[in-house]
C-alpha cells in the first residue's frame, strides 16, 4: 500500500471508527474546589499564553495529525483557517511523505498559506531519524511549513504494530541530538498516545529538545487504528496483535506528572482533552500548552473550517469559565489554586516516587 493510501486509512478511520482508548487519560481523577465569591468577572480572565517564543490567545493547539493526501490538504487547509482567526496554532502530520515525494508537499505547506501568522509545528518520526536524515531534508521539513518548531513523533508502539511499521529506534538520541544541533528551530518530542515517563523524560532532557508532548493514554489509540487497517487488509494475526495493544500507555494525567518530576521544560498536554476543564486541569498539573486531535479533524472533515472554529472556541469558554469558578484571573493564579486527586493518582504516585502538585 502507497504511504499516500496509509495516510488516507488513518484520517477516515480516526474519523468513522472507534478508536478511542477504553482507558480514560484519568482527569475525571482530578478535581477542583469550587469557589461561590471568585471576586473577579468572567471578562476579567486573561488566557494569553507564550511558548517557545509564540504569543498564543489560548493555551490551546491543534495536534499533528495529517498530511501526504488530497483529503489530508483539504483538513489541513480548514483547520489552518481556523487557527489562524483565533490566533492559535497546529502541527502537521508526519512530512515524511513529502521527503519521499514532493508533490505531496502541498498537502502540508498548505497550513502556512492558510495561517500566515499561527504557531505551526512541523513533524517527523523518530524512525526516521534513526534510520538517518540529512541536514538539507530537515532544512526541507521547517521550509515546507515555515516551521516555528519541529516535532519528532515518538510511536514505538505504532511502528511495531502497523503492516508497514518501521521500528527501528537503536541509536535514536544520537541522531535526534544531530537534528536538534542543525535544526533552525525549537524541536519537540512528541509521543503519540502512549505518554511518556520519567526515566524517558530525562533522556528526552539530556538529548537536548526544547520541548515534550506528552501524547498520553486516554485520546485516540494508534494501535487501535491500526487494528482496523490489518482487519481491511485481511491480516488477522496482526489484527488480534493491534487490539491487544489498544489500552496500551500512560495515561495523560500521569504522564503529565512523570515528567513534571523530573524537569521544568516546556511540556505539551495531549491525548484524550475533551473539554475546556480537562485543558484546565492540565494546566493546573504542569502543562504549558495543551493540544487537540481527533474531535477537530472530525469537525473539519465534517463541517469545515466554520466547524472547527466553534470547536476551538468552545474549548476556550469553557476553559474561560473554568478559572472564573476558581477565582483564577490567568493561568499563573490557576496553577496556585487547590485540587483534589483519586487514590488511584496518589497510589500511582507513591509507588513512582512523583511530585504531586497540590
Amino acid at each position: 500500500m502507497s504511504i499516500e493510501d496509509r495516510k488516507k486509512d488513518h484520517v477516515l478511520i480516526s474519523i468513522d471508527e472507534d478508536v478511542e482508548s477504553d482507558i480514560p487519560a484519568m482527569f475525571q481523577d482530578v478535581y477542583f474546589v469550587h469557589d461561590a465569591v471568585p471576586e473577579i468577572n468572567l471578562e476579567d480572565v486573561e488566557l494569553k499564553t507564550e511558548f517557545l517564543g509564540h504569543e498564543l490567545s489560548a493555551p490551546v493547539i491543534v495536534a499533528g495529525m495529517t498530511g501526504g493526501h488530497p483529503l489530508a490538504k483539504k483538513i489541513n487547509a480548514v483547520i489552518a483557517e481556523a487557527v489562524e482567526e483565533l490566533k492559535l496554532g497546529m502541527g502537521v502530520g508526519s512530512q515524511r511523505a513529502a521527503l519521499l515525494n514532493p508533490s505531496l508537499d502541498g498537502t502540508f505547506s498548505v497550513v502556512r498559506e492558510k495561517a500566515p501568522t499561527a504557531f505551526i509545528i512541523g513533524n517527523i518520526g523518530a524512525s526516521q531519524v534513526a534510520m538517518g536524515l540529512s541536514e538539507k531534508e530537515v532544512e526541507r521539513l521547517i521550509d515546507m511549513v515555515r516551521a516555528d518548531a519541529l516535532a519528532i513523533h515518538l510511536n514505538p508502539l505504532q511502528e511495531a504494530v502497523q503492516l508497514e511499521g518501521e521500528p527501528f529506534y537503536r541509536g535514536f538520541l544520537n541522531k535526534a541530538r544531530e537534528v536538534i544541533e542543525s535544526c533552525e528551530v525549537p524541536v519537540i518530542a512528541k509521543e503519540t498516545g502512549a505518554g511518556i515517563s520519567k526515566e524517558a523524560a530525562e533522556k528526552i532532557v539530556k538529548t537536548g529538545f526544547s520541548a515534550i508532548d506528552v501524547g498520553g493514554l486516554g485520546g485516540t489509540s494508534f494501535s487501535k487504528i491500526e487494528y482496523y487497517r490489518a482487519v481491511n487488509n485481511k491480516e488477522k494475526e496482526l489484527a488480534a496483535i493491534s487490539k491487544t495493544f489498544g489500552n496500551w500507555g500512560i495515561p495523560t494525567v500521569l504522564s503529565i506528572l512523570e515528567v513534571r518530576t523530573v524537569t521544568n521544560i516546556p511540556l505539551i498536554a495531549t491525548g484524550g482533552i475533551r473539554s475546556g476543564i480537562d485543558i484546565a486541569k492540565a494546566l493546573r498539573l504542569g502543562a504549558d500548552l495543551v493540544a487537540v486531535g481527533r474531535p477537530v479533524i472530525q469537525a473539519a472533515y465534517k463541517e469545515g473550517s466554520l466547524g472547527v472554529k466553534r470547536y476551538l472556541e468552545r474549548l476556550i469558554k469553557e476553559l474561560r469559565i473554568t478559572l472564573f469558578l476558581v477565582g483564577a484571573k490567568n493561568i499563573t493564579e490557576l496553577r496556585k489554586k487547590p485540587i483534589v486527586l483519586s487514590l488511584r493518582i496518589i497510589e500511582w504516585a507513591k509507588q513512582r516516587k512523583l511530585k504531586i502538585p497540590i
